[in-house]
C-alpha cells in the first residue's frame, strides 16, 4: 500500500491538471493562479464551478462530463485519493477538470473574489465535536463569499443526518436563501442528470440503507454569517463500518 501511494505521489507531480502549491505559496499570499485559472489552466470564459473535499474525484469528473461548456475545480489534500480522479480526467480527454491539492482554509489565497460561480461539498465529515472545522459552517461561509460570484450556489450532498440538520439550522438562523432541499435524494422523486453521478462511498452507504441528504441554498447578503445557538444529536458517522471501508480503498 505505501509503495502504491508513493508511486501516485511522484505522478501527481507530473499530471498536467494537478496543481500542488506548496505552503508558502498560499499561506498569507497570493497563489500564482490566483484571478488566473480562467485564461491559464482552461483557456476560456466558461464558468468555474469548485468542489471541496473531492476525495478520488468522481464527482468532478461526473459533472466535467455533464457539462463541457462548464469548468470543474475539485480541491483535497489527499494526494493519492485525488490521483485516481486527474487521471480519470486525463485518459477521458477533460479538459475543463482540473485539481488542486490544498487545504480549503487557504482558498482565499488560490481563488479571486467572483471567480468560483458554484460550489459543491459532497460527503464531508461532519465534524460534530468542533464547529469551526464543519464546511457549512459560519467560518466557512463566510469564506466562500469572498471568492463567490454573487448569487453563486453552494450544493452539499451528505449521509450524516447531524451535518444535514445542522446545516439547516446555520441557513435558517442567517435566513439563507434554500432552492431546494431533501432528505432523501434519491427517493424525492427530482428528475435531474446530476443524480446519476453516485461516488464509490456514497454507494456503499446506499446499500446500507443510507438516506442521502442535499440542499441547495446560497449565502444572501447579510454582512456576517453567524453559528446558530442549538445543540444537535450526534449520529453514527464514525462507525467501524466506516473506518474499515475506509482501510479497504
Amino acid at each position: 500500500m505505501a509503495k502504491k501511494k508513493l508511486a501516485r505521489f511522484a505522478e501527481m507531480e507530473i499530471l498536467p491538471n494537478v496543481f500542488q502549491p506548496q505552503h508558502k505559496e498560499v499561506f498569507r499570499t497570493d497563489y500564482q493562479l490566483k484571478g488566473k485559472w480562467h485564461q491559464e489552466v482552461f483557456h476560456n470564459d466558461h464558468p468555474i464551478l469548485l468542489e471541496i473535499g473531492c476525495g478520488k474525484g468522481e464527482y468532478t469528473v461526473g459533472l466535467g462530463k455533464l457539462y463541457p461548456e462548464k469548468n470543474f475545480i475539485g480541491l483535497d489534500i489527499k494526494g493519492a485519493r485525488m490521483w485516481k480522479g486527474a487521471k480519470t480526467a486525463i485518459e477521458e480527454g477533460l479538459q475543463n477538470v482540473a485539481f488542486l491539492r490544498m487545504y480549503a482554509e487557504m482558498l482565499e489565497s488560490a481563488f479571486a473574489p467572483g471567480e468560483i460561480s458554484e460550489l459543491w461539498i459532497t460527503f464531508p465529515d461532519p465534524q460534530m465535536a468542533k464547529a469551526r472545522k464543519r464546511l457549512t459552517g459560519s467560518r466557512f461561509l463566510n469564506l466562500y463569499r469572498k471568492i463567490l460570484s454573487p448569487n453563486a450556489v453552494i450544493h452539499l450532498k451528505t449521509d450524516s443526518p447531524f451535518l444535514y440538520a445542522y446545516t439547516t439550522e446555520i441557513i435558517r438562523h442567517n435566513q439563507l436563501p434554500v432552492d431546494l432541499q431533501t432528505e432523501d435524494l434519491y427517493g424525492c422523486g427530482w428528475d435531474d442528470k446530476i443524480l446519476s453521478i453516485k461516488t464509490f462511498y456514497e454507494k456503499q452507504w446506499l446499500s446500507r440503507g443510507k438516506t442521502i441528504k442535499y440542499i441547495r441554498f446560497s449565502l444572501g447578503t447579510n454582512d456576517l454569517l453567524s453559528e446558530p445557538d442549538i445543540e444537535i444529536e450526534k449520529d453514527d458517522y464514525h462507525s467501524e463500518a466506516r473506518f474499515m471501508n475506509l482501510l479497504e480503498q
